[in-house]
């Protein structure tokens, strides 16, 4: 993975044994300087399966394909743990922009990863069913074992450090704190220690399962397929509330 200002994915002659895939992530993927680089990491590795984004159009899905780019990552501001909107008044609905730019990407051959937005197994499933081919879970994943997250007891109970790559903490611990002319736009939380990875994805896979079963859905590409969406005001009878004694209904 790489953002724009690294030097090793243009030089002449490297070589990445054993890595098949390169994510060139970017917060902001609207600027030719990126389309550039993705037309240069291209010419430099052409057997390799390349990753850009992020965007969130339609128009901007097909100049990333375009210029080389094999999947297209698509969100801004739907993540649990970033504050791009709150912070910018920049962003766009995560599922709008789900099904434009999956029709984008599939009209070229391309595919596209839907990234953020995601709270629940049926979250994944709509993100399939609107067209995305893959789909990136940060917040539904944090708090397990397996993230090697930092464990905090508060109270008598443990709780991991969750923060987003654009927090106040990320840019403290990577690049040596936040530039003086920008702001953060990501905050920093403690969820619940949840253990083993292990019952999430269960029931993820178990939601999306059943999902293809009550669409009519042999296979997960069809989804899109038998998939209708209809806006409501209220998708979920919460008569008691989020009480429940089993922690992953």
């Amino acid at each position: 993975s790489s953002g724009i200002n690294a030097e090793w994915p243009l030089r002449p002659g490297t070589q990445i044994p054993g890595v098949n895939f390169i994510c060139l992530d970017v917060a902001n993927g609207y600027s030719e300087h990126f389309v550039e680089f993705v037309k240069k990491v291209r010419d430099t590795y052409p057997g390799k399966t390349i990753i850009a984004g992020n965007v969130v159009t339609g128009e901007m899905v097909e100049e990333l394909i375009l210029a080389g780019a094999d999947l297209v990552k698509v969100g801004i501001g739907p993540g649990s743990v970033c504050t791009t909107r709150k912070k910018t008044g920049v962003g766009y609905p995560q599922l709008s922009a789900v099904l434009e730019c999956a029709d984008a990407a599939h009209g070229l051959g391309g595919h596209i990863i839907a990234d953020g937005g995601c709270t629940c197994p049926g979250d994944v499933a709509k993100a399939f069913g609107a067209g995305a081919d893959f789909v990136m879970a940060g917040g539904m994943f944090a708090g397990h074992d397996e993230g090697d997250g930092e464990i905090v007891e508060k109270d008598g109970q443990k709780f991991i450090k969750f923060y987003g790559m654009s927090s106040a903490t990320a840019m403290q611990k990577h690049v040596g704190g936040v530039a003086n002319y920008r702001t953060s736009e990501g905050k920093t939380v403690l969820i619940p220690y949840k253990g083993a990875i292990d019952g999430t994805i269960q029931d993820i896979l178990g939601g999306v399962r059943s999902c293809c079963t009550y669409v009519g859905a042999v296979k997960l590409k069809e989804l899109p397929k038998r998939t209708t969406f209809v806006r409501t005001t209220r998708q979920i009878n919460e008569v008691y509330g989020t009480s429940s004694i089993n922690k992953t209904d």
